[in-house]
């Protein structure tokens, strides 16, 4: 089903004036329309937050999500699968504890796009479009920043453990939709998220004084000048204080708040803490938390990095799925787990795999997605859709519909040009329950 949107796009503008008496009235009645629909305000949907757990380099799916046991010894790879606990589907064996939650989860195998470069394939993932030299789209974070703004005090879009590359910025819109970034990793023994906490030497009353003389030189100079520039620091201020004056927003931030016992759960490593924090955020009331973790380029020798990197991940994400479950947060937090692109068919010569963007597995739980489901299917050597094949615009209008965002409304770029928020994307009513 296509996505309800903006009823005045720029095509349909072009229909009705190439039907014939467009008057000059009719323009100014849709100049106006068009007015009101700008003044369109996201509503949240059965998603409200996502955690979005990004996998740079391009993780194969053979090895994951997408085994082929019958497959020749050259396509199948070193590694075995394994049943989960959904009758029919298997994964790959280095994922035990999340084949114990697959019940809960979609499985889509048939990701394609036509981009080998990791910057483009990152891009397409990261933004829903696929790259432009004339035009810089924002990722999909800043999207729902700017949608929906801050709730409870803290910042619409986190990143962690930082901004993981520059298509996860704000691109066309104002820096103010920048996500925020921890500047340290929550898996350091002395995790403190920066600029957090106030310096030893000021305490809140001076705090607050300081705020008030900063008032004063703001006011000031946008007296002067008008800019986003200015605009966006203004805003970022705004959130600065409300962040650090709130115990409550600052709590979100403390895994010491977490029992031992959970933290143990999840693995007292990189991807453990990565996951429990975003859960802890998402709990607070972040809208949208964007996560990396490993390095998933392995050209060379892929089981040994396998084995290195999923067992961390295969624990931390099994958590993170149980734990948004039992807190019943499961239903209102879409979990989508991604990467730019998969990896070949054929082992090559290093006993690794190369950039194949034909076809590869994204995930995605709760949020109103289906579990226990596999959608599409890739053919016999994982080498292209044999099923069903999910573009990167369909999967990004379908996570933008679960959150109350129409992905055919228009924002406005640079020059004053109306660009969709997603541009032909269809939802995905399969993927939904």
């Amino acid at each position: 089903m296509k996505c309800l949107g903006n009823p005045l796009s720029r095509r349909g503008f072009l229909t009705v004036g190439a039907v014939g008496s467009f008057t000059l009235a009719d323009y100014f009645r849709a100049q106006q329309a068009r007015a009101e629909i700008k003044q369109y305000e996201s509503v949240e949907g059965p998603a409200k937050s996502v955690i979005f757990i990004f996998m740079p380099g391009g993780m194969a799916h053979q090895e994951t999500f997408d085994p082929k046991p019958y497959a020749p010894i050259e396509y199948r790879g070193p590694l075995n699968s394994i049943e989960t606990n959904v009758t029919g589907i298997r994964i790959g064996e280095l994922l035990p504890q999340t084949a114990q939650i697959a019940d809960k989860l979609t499985i889509c195998r048939s990701m394609t796009h036509g981009e080998a470069a990791h910057e483009r394939g990152t891009h397409n993932m990261f933004t829903g479009y696929r790259p432009s030299p004339a035009l810089k789209y924002p990722s999909m974070g800043s999207i729902v920043a700017h949608e929906f703004g801050p709730r409870n005090n803290l910042p619409p879009y986190v990143c962690i453990p930082n901004q993981p590359n520059e298509f996860a910025g704000t691109g066309y819109l104002s820096s103010s939709y920048a996500g925020f970034s921890l500047g340290a990793d929550p898996a350091s023994g002395n995790f403190q998220v920066r600029d957090l906490n106030l310096p030893g030497d000021v305490d809140f009353g001076r705090f607050d004084k300081r705020r008030r003389m900063l008032d004063v030189v703001n006011d000031h100079f946008r007296s002067l000048e008008e800019s986003d520039s200015l605009d966006a620091l203004d805003s970022f201020y705004d959130r600065a204080y409300s962040l650090i004056s709130s115990e409550k927003a600052r709590t979100a931030f403390d895994l010491n708040q977490e029992a031992d016992a959970l933290r143990d759960e999840y693995g007292r490593n990189t991807a453990g803490a990565r996951m429990l924090l975003a859960r802890r955020l998402v709990e607070a009331g972040v809208r949208f938390v964007t996560l990396t973790y490993g390095g998933w380029d392995m050209h060379d020798n892929i089981e040994g990095g396998m084995r290195n990197q999923l067992p961390a991940f295969d624990q931390g994400f099994a958590a993170l799925i149980r734990d948004l479950s039992n807190r019943g947060l499961l239903e209102s937090t879409m979990v989508c787990i991604a990467s730019e692109f998969g990896r070949t068919p054929k082992i090559n010569g290093t006993a690794g795999r190369d950039h194949w963007p034909k076809v590869f597995s994204v995930v995605m739980a709760g949020g109103g997605v289906k579990g226990g489901y596999v959608f599409g299917e890739s053919n016999a050597t994982a080498s292209e859709p044999e099923r069903d094949p999910l573009t990167v615009e369909n999967w990004a209008t379908t996570v933008y519909h679960q959150m109350g965002i129409v992905a055919d409304k228009e924002l406005m770029a640079p020059g004053d040009r109306p660009i969709e928020i997603c541009d032909g994307g269809e939802i995905v009513e399969d993927l939904l329950t």
